[in-house]
Order: C-alpha cells, then structure tokens, then sequence
C-alpha cells in the first residue's frame, strides 16, 4: 500500500512535545510517538488535527513563556 493511496488509513499521533501528526496504519509508529484514537481516511485524520492542534508551538516552548 502507499501513503498517497486513496485506499490507505491513517493514525493520528501524537509526540511528547503534544505535535500531532497522520501515520500510516500499515506502518510500525516511530519512537516517541502514540497513537490518540482517532483512525480513518487521510481527511478524517486531518479534520481531528485542525480541530484539536489549535497552538503549534511545541509543548516546551508553550511553558516556558509566560501565559
């Protein structure tokens, strides 16, 4: 299968520094990612990240400026 098959699903992970990510189901995850439950088609999967990904700055920068 390939990532840009219409056929392919996805995962939606996520990183410690809380950066969100599509990876292909058919694929082992990478290390220092997991998996956040959403799975479907690449626009399903896109569609979650645009709707809970709403600061991109990496986790660490967002704590260490000040609120």
């Amino acid at each position: 299968m390939s990532f840009d098959s219409p056929e392919t699903r996805f995962l939606v992970v996520i990183n410690a520094e809380q950066q969100y990510a599509i990876w292909p189901d058919y694929k082992p995850l990478p290390a220092g990612w997991q998996e956040v439950g959403v799975h479907g088609d690449r626009q399903t999967c896109l569609a979650h990240i645009a709707e809970v990904w709403t600061d991109m700055r990496p986790l660490s920068l967002r704590q260490a400026t000040p609120a």
